[in-house]
């Protein structure tokens, strides 16, 4: 299995001064690897559609409503799965994960995988990059520990960079659609997910 985890919201708790109120982890699994080439190459011609440079990224903040429902009509047959977590951010009571956001980030990818339930097996795990290469090193660690105790959910895992990958930039995509549920504000708030329904396996509500 490929598996491609990215995240919406962000992991801070500064709430008064911006911090979102929820954080979203999006896991985009492929059970062949074919399904994976297939799915990135609909990706890359519909970016030359739209006459974008090969290295333009399809990120769901950045993008206008019309482009996040073009990119995902484009992608809504293909053959993958989403896992996610939602987290409400004012339900955490740890100090220490309030307090470091690396930890908390790392916790919530924790959560997710630990609890796929069998649906993650073996799992190749890409994760958008982090330029920090002692974060790299101590995050694998502990997925490696806390995740995958017996071995059977994570094979390896790798940290890619998003700008040159286009399954991380579809799983960059579903993670905002995600996010974008917990915005009951936004008159926009249930359009996204609505369209890739079938793709989805299971969203958790942290609790």
């Amino acid at each position: 299995m490929l598996v491609f985890i990215d995240d919406s919201g962000d992991p801070g708790f500064k709430f008064d001064k911006g911090s979102s109120t929820h954080f979203v982890i999006a896991c985009i699994v492929f059970d062949d690897n074919l399904d994976a080439e297939e799915t990135a190459l609909r990706i890359k011609r519909l970016r030359r559609s739209l006459g974008w440079r090969d290295d333009h990224e399809f990120k769901f903040n950045k993008a206008s409503k019309d482009i996040r429902l073009t990119f995902l009509n484009e992608i809504k047959s293909c053959k993958f799965r989403v896992r996610a977590i939602i987290a409400d951010k004012s339900i955490i009571r740890s100090v220490e994960l309030r307090r470091n956001k690396n930890k908390f980030y790392n916790y919530m990818i924790k959560e997710v995988l630990s609890k796929s339930a069998g649906k993650i097996i073996d799992g190749r795990i890409r994760l958008d990059g982090h330029e920090d290469r002692s974060y790299k090193k101590a995050a694998t660690t502990y997925f490696r520990q806390q995740a995958n105790p017996d071995g059977s959910i994570i094979k390896d895992m790798k940290f890619v960079n998003s700008k040159n990958d286009n399954l991380i930039q579809l799983a960059d995509m579903v993670a905002g659609s995600i996010f974008r549920t917990t915005q009951k504000h936004k008159t926009d708030s249930d359009t996204y997910l609505k369209v890739i329904d079938k793709r989805i396996e299971d969203i958790w509500y942290f609790k």
